[in-house]
């Protein structure tokens, strides 16, 4: 597996990044701009709590990518919780019919020099740790896929609020490097 995802790794970056999957790239693109808030009135997005991207592509693709992300910067992804499974297992014995997610898992990561300064500055922000990007795909969006983080609040001592952007910084940086520029 991590061979087949360090060449998959090799050739977005021969090919240019992941724009032969058709991914969104560019700082114009929808792809840095939070999705809509389906549950909120119209256009509005939850940008305070959290970061939403959308991108064209597959959800394995994708998947892949955020993975390929996480593990090049030497952190080790924890826990996968499939959500989207437990979702579509879990209705029916509560009688719920609804399909949230055609596919939905998050990924649960650390990264031991983030978490410390994170921690040192503030051992209450232990609340923040792990990391967790979720990826997904919705039944009425077919061909795009989701990648989203929760945005650390900027909160405590100067030392805690720099240590909690630190954190946000990694969280984004691996979502833009793997749905592209």
């Amino acid at each position: 597996m991590r061979r087949t995802l360090a060449v998959i790794g090799l050739v977005s970056i021969l090919l240019g990044g992941c724009g032969h999957l058709g991914l969104h790239r560019g700082p114009d693109s929808d792809a840095n701009r939070p999705a809509p808030d389906r549950s909120a009135p119209s256009g509005a997005t939850r940008a305070a709590h959290m970061k939403v991207y959308e991108t064209d592509g597959t959800f394995d693709d994708v998947r892949a990518f955020v993975e390929l992300a996480i593990t090049g910067r030497g952190m080790v992804i924890n826990n996968v919780s499939h959500i989207g499974n437990m979702l579509q297992r879990t209705g029916k014995d509560i009688g719920a019919d609804k399909q949230v997610y055609a596919k939905a898992e998050a990924l649960e990561f650390c990264s031991a020099t983030v978490s410390r300064h994170m921690m040192e500055a503030d051992p209450r922000n232990i609340v923040f740790c792990p990391y967790i990007i979720a990826i997904y795909t919705l039944p009425h969006t077919p061909g795009k896929v989701y990648v989203a983080y929760r945005r650390p609040p900027a909160l405590g001592t100067p030392a805690s609020r720099k240590a909690l952007a630190d954190v946000e910084h990694l969280l984004d940086g691996i979502v833009r490097e793997a749905i592209g520029p």
